[in-house]
């Protein structure tokens, strides 16, 4: 039997960044991981590039049950923190849009400087050892994996969520909390691409088309790319949006935020009125959507000046009230998160600790946080890895 001042399950974001603190705060610390390679979704991740942080970031920009909960640890490990840390590594960044920060050479470079700091605090880090069961033990827990039996008097669950199943994802975590008498909020897909209903299918037709839109329902509205698949609807704007969704629930899609199609048309019957529809619409949209709906005969090609109210009424809906009713998502394979998780009413907001379980801790995405895209993930692991280092520590 090994013994370890902490065991993190997971080598991942946060259980990297939460065993470097501990380690080199002089904490003896092992890390079990059942894959083959540490850090395997942060090299996935912003399109091997890493979106790290954010320049702006609040709790306003995390979803839980308890919206109280991320302010604690984000106070005090911010994105400056972070962003010092990678500025030290001499790693280059760029700030692509909307405050989003990503490694100019790769996701490569924050692996490695997790790495490098884990090796300064002597981390001791064992890939292919999946945790099999932990059991709480007079002093501590008493971890299991196939070949080895672990003790430590602290355990942190790094376990991530079900998103990206391939990079091996599992409900290891969530089986954790429920030993332990810890509620889980129902996971589900989170910043996910939506798929066509059946009556939606010819769209699949405009697959790789991107254009700048606002999407919304009645609690929230994002405005970004947005992206059609073969399979439905992607991009940024929708990724944002999947997060505030319920089944059976309509989006508004605004597919021309910037302009006014009404105020177009208006102006163009005045100074060109022998123009057709088809070719105004081409100067604003995508041909192949214009020529889709016209292919679809929901609408009809004729000279702006004779448009019927009737027409500018159709107009207007298709183009800034799209009401889209989405099948459902993509769900895990394609998720960049999981929504839900461990219930954070039972955890400390402040060390990360389960309230009822001394010594037990819960970091990252395995709770129920979930950011917005943009950084705000990876943001949320290091500050709760941070939190939950630090309350170890001072313990």
């Amino acid at each position: 039997m090994k013994k370890a001042d902490v065991v993190v399950i997971g080598a991942g974001a946060s259980g990297l960044f939460c065993a470097s603190q501990l380690g080199q705060a002089g904490k003896n610390v092992v890390v079990l991981d059942s894959g083959k390679k540490i850090g395997r979704k942060i090299l996935m991740s912003g399109g091997g590039f890493c979106n790290f942080s954010n320049l702006d970031v609040t709790p306003q920009h995390y979803l839980s049950q308890n919206r109280h909960f991320v302010k604690s640890a984000l106070a005090r490990y911010t994105n400056w923190d972070f962003i010092g840390l990678v500025a030290q590594y001499g790693i280059a960044y760029h700030e692509k849009e909307l405050g989003q920060l990503f490694c100019d050479e790769g996701a490569e470079q924050i692996v490695k400087m997790l790495q490098s700091e884990c090796d300064k605090g002597k981390v001791d880090i064992q890939l292919r050892q999946a945790a099999v069961s932990v059991e709480k033990i007079a002093k501590g827990f008493k971890i299991d994996t196939a070949c080895k039996t672990y003790q430590t008097e602290n355990l942190v669950i790094a376990t991530g969520g079900l998103s990206m199943p391939a990079l091996g994802a599992s409900p290891f975590g969530y089986k954790i909390a429920e030993q332990f008498g810890i509620p889980v909020i129902a996971p589900r897909a989170s910043l996910v691409p939506f798929t066509w209903k059946e009556s939606d299918k010819p769209f699949a037709s405009l697959s790789g088309i991107a254009l700048p839109v606002t999407v919304s329902n009645e609690r929230i509205s994002f405005s970004n790319q947005m992206l059609f698949t073969h399979r439905g609807l992607s991009g940024p704007a929708i990724l944002q949006i999947s997060n505030y969704w319920q089944i059976g629930e309509a989006v508004e899609i605004d597919l021309l935020p910037a302009e006014n199609i009404l105020e177009i048309l208006q102006e163009l019957r005045q100074s060109s009125p022998k123009l057709q529809l088809k070719t105004v619409l081409s100067r604003y949209l995508p041909k192949k959507l214009v020529e889709l709906w016209f292919e679809q005969h929901l609408l009809k090609d004729e000279v702006i000046a004779q448009l019927s109210k009737n027409t500018l009424e159709q107009l207007e809906q298709f183009i800034h009230h799209w009401q889209y009713i989405p099948n459902g998502t993509e769900g895990y394979r394609t998720a960049e998160v999981t929504m839900g998780g461990i219930d954070t009413d039972h955890i400390s907001s402040k060390t990360m600790e389960a309230k009822a379980v001394p010594g037990l801790y819960f970091i990252g995405e395995v709770l129920d946080v979930t950011g917005w895209l943009g950084g705000y993930n990876f943001q949320w692991a290091w500050s709760s890895a941070f939190a939950c280092a630090e309350g170890i520590i001072q313990a």
